[in-house]
Order: structure tokens, then C-alpha cells, then sequence
């Protein structure tokens, strides 16, 4: 009596699945935990740093409140439409962080205060935003933040006296600028520079002279209400990528590249995706180890599979399919037997004339059996097979 063997089933265990699958579950986990901390963390803080609605330490709230007991407006705006409309000749425009802007948004701010002679102040800019937003003025430098002296003639900075400044250094030649609380004995890490229709721009090197933290210290908040007061009605501009401009309005002539309408911060957003993606692909890969040896769920020889292979054939009558098969093989079995290269072992000018030198009188005729018609009946197939067999038996033996 003869016993069937078992069956082989190639399904995972639940075991097998759970030792897969629980590195994923693990870091999805942490990535969860870390998004519940990062929202109970901001629950209170709603507000960016510099923010005049936050009272965080970073935030100025308390600068905001000051202007307001001296009678000053301050309306808040988080994108550059509200920063213009709010704008005019009796009003100043703070911009916390002028380097986030684009290219066409600084060009639209600079051309809106010149057609009303509004005062701009700018925190921290750089040399992307010193270009169009303050002409004439050159930053190339940074120095740590520390009690600075004014050293210079601008009545705001002398009633002030020392106050925490450094960041941004600036230079500048322009007719009508000042610079104050020189660095590194030359750059200042304040300057005023005027601008057209009676306005003038203001640059400070760092912004924290304006946060709650550091408010009450040194001659900050004298200052912070001089520089941001001057005028009964501020603007404060806290530029962000959501703000529908950054994502840019086409030029009306096109001459915008698509580049130039992309933020910058989705290119570093970007940048960091495909680290991530890098990383994660380092941490699957390091889990492959060497190839292991495993049995089989059945094994089926090679006289089997030729078989099925050829009743398939016959049953779809794909004569064609079969007699390319048989040539194709024969012809790379023949190349390294004649001296053809294998990459030529299917040129019929090479191959044909390989096989003629090495058998110059046979009775087969080589072009016909290795690039010949396709067979018209089974009988002719069969007899193409045999042929082949022979021609390849005399090319080994000759």
C-alpha cells in the first residue's frame, strides 16, 4: 500500500507574519507617540516664534502690548495681500522673516511701500532678500548676538543706548543711510536706508531684542517702541509657505520658470523625503542575509515540463512558436561551437557562413533548417527537430 505525502502549504504562520510585520507596527507606533507629544507640547503655544499674540518666551507679545499703550495699531497678517492692504504713507510694515519670501513677493512688497512711502522693517535678512528689498545694502556676515553700543548718530539708537544686537551685518554706501551698533569693528547690525516717495527701510541684524525673553533687557524695549512706533499704525508681516503668493501667480508675460514658482521650503521638504526614503531602504536592506536552501512544495522534472510545453504548443497549434524555439537554441548551441561570438549567434551572414567553412559538403542545408519557413504540419515540425539534431551532431563531430 502506498501513503500520498502530505501536502506542503507555503501560507505564513501567524507567527511568520507577526515577526515581519512588527519592526512596521514599532515604528508606526513611535511616529504616533512622537505626533500625541509634539500636540500636547504645542497645545499651549499656537504661535510662532517672534508671533505678537504669543506669550511664549520667543513670542512678542509684550512688545505689542507696549506699542498699543503708546497708541499704536498693531494688526497682524500672515500673507502678503493683507501686508499691502494694510500698508500706506502713515504706517510702518515689520517683516519677521523677509528671507522666506519668494522673488516675485519681494518685488511686489518693495514696489507696493514705494508707491506709498510706507516704512518697512526687516529681521534678519539675507542676501536673497537685501537684493530687492534693501537696494544698496550688502550683508555678508553674521556675528553672535551680544550688548552692542550704537556708535552712531540716529536719534533712536542714542536714547536707547546698548542693547542686544549681532545676527545679520550690513554694509552700505547709499546716500541718506545710517549704519549703527557696529561688529567685528566694521558691518552694523542696524541700518536705515531711505527709499522713494519719503519712506525708509530699517534693517536689524536679529530679532531678539523684540521677544518676550529678552524685552526688559538693556535698552531693548526703548529701542523696540522707537523703531516699531514711529508711526501710529503696524503692520506685522510673519511670512509663511502657506500664503497663496508663495506658490506664485504666473507672470503676465511667462518668463517666471516653473522652479522659480516652487517655495523653497518644498525643495528642502523634498530633500528630506528622500532621505527618509534612503534610510528606510538601508533598514530593509540590512535584514536580507544570505540565501538559504528550501524545499520545494513539489518538484517537477525537466522531461515533464518539455512535455506540457509541447502539448500547449499543439493544442494552440503554435507550430511557429515551436520551430522558433528549436532554432534559437540549436543556433546558440552551434555560435561557440563554429567561434561565433554569442551576441551574433542569430545573424544569419555570420552564423551561416561559420557553419559553412566547418562543413563545407553535407547533405542538410543549414539556411534552411536555422532561418528557414515556419514548418506546415507537425510532420514537418518533427522532421525540423531531427534535421537540427543532426545538424549540431555533425558540426561536434567534424
Amino acid at each position: 500500500m502506498t501513503t500520498a505525502p502530505a501536502a506542503t502549504s507555503t501560507a505564513r504562520t501567524a507567527r511568520q507574519v507577526w515577526t515581519r510585520a512588527r519592526g512596521l507596527l514599532l515604528v508606526a507606533a513611535l511616529v504616533l507617540l512622537a505626533a500625541a507629544v509634539m500636540a500636547l507640547l504645542r497645545a499651549d503655544s499656537q504661535y510662532g516664534s517672534l508671533d505678537p499674540r504669543s506669550a511664549n518666551p520667543d513670542g512678542s507679545r509684550a512688545t505689542a502690548k507696549l506699542l498699543k499703550q503708546r497708541g499704536v495699531t498693531v494688526r497682524v497678517a500672515t500673507t502678503l495681500d493683507q501686508a499691502l492692504a494694510d500698508s500706506g504713507p502713515g504706517s510702518s510694515l515689520l517683516v519677521t522673516t523677509p528671507d522666506l519670501l519668494t522673488d516675485r513677493q519681494q518685488r511686489r512688497l518693495r514696489a507696493g511701500l514705494d508707491s506709498t512711502g510706507g516704512r518697512l522693517l526687516l529681521l534678519s535678512a539675507g542676501p536673497s532678500a537685501t537684493g530687492t528689498l534693501a537696494p544698496g545694502v550688502r550683508t555678508d556676515a553674521t556675528a553672535p548676538v551680544t550688548t552692542l553700543r550704537p556708535s552712531c548718530a540716529l536719534p533712536a539708537a542714542k536714547r536707547a543706548g546698548p542693547v542686544d544686537l549681532g545676527g545679520r551685518l550690513y554694509t552700505t554706501e547709499a546716500t541718506g543711510s545710517v549704519l549703527c551698533y557696529p561688529s567685528d569693528g566694521a558691518a552694523a547690525s542696524l541700518a536705515r536706508v531711505d527709499s522713494p516717495a519719503s519712506g525708509e527701510t530699517v534693517l536689524l541684524g536679529s530679532g531678539d531684542l523684540l521677544r518676550n525673553e529678552h524685552l526688559d533687557a538693556e535698552g531693548n524695549a526703548s529701542l523696540a517702541l522707537q523703531l516699531l512706533g514711529s508711526r501710529t499704525h503696524l503692520t506685522w508681516y510673519l511670512p509663511s509657505l502657506d500664503d497663496p503668493t508663495a506658490v506664485g501667480e504666473r507672470a503676465d508675460d511667462g518668463s517666471d520658470s516653473f522652479l522659480e514658482l516652487i517655495p523653497s521650503g518644498w525643495l528642502w521638504g523634498t530633500l528630506q523625503l528622500a532621505l527618509a526614503a534612503a534610510l528606510a531602504a538601508l533598514w530593509r536592506a540590512r535584514r536580507l542575509g544570505p540565501l538559504v536552501s528550501e524545499r520545494l512544495p513539489a518538484v517537477v522534472h525537466a522531461s515533464e515540463t518539455t512535455e506540457g510545453l509541447a502539448r500547449l504548443y499543439r493544442k494552440t497549434d503554435a507550430r511557429d512558436r515551436a520551430a522558433a524555439v528549436l532554432r534559437e537554441a540549436t543556433r546558440a548551441r552551434l555560435a561557440p561551437l563554429v567561434g561565433v561570438a554569442p551576441r551574433r549567434a542569430h545573424d544569419p551572414g555570420v552564423l551561416l557562413s561559420a557553419v559553412s567553412e566547418r562543413l563545407p559538403s553535407t547533405r542538410l542545408e543549414p539556411a534552411a533548417l536555422l532561418f528557414g519557413p515556419t514548418p506546415a504540419d507537425d510532420t514537418a515540425l518533427i522532421l525540423l527537430a531531427d534535421q537540427l539534431d543532426a545538424l549540431e551532431r555533425e558540426v561536434r563531430t567534424s
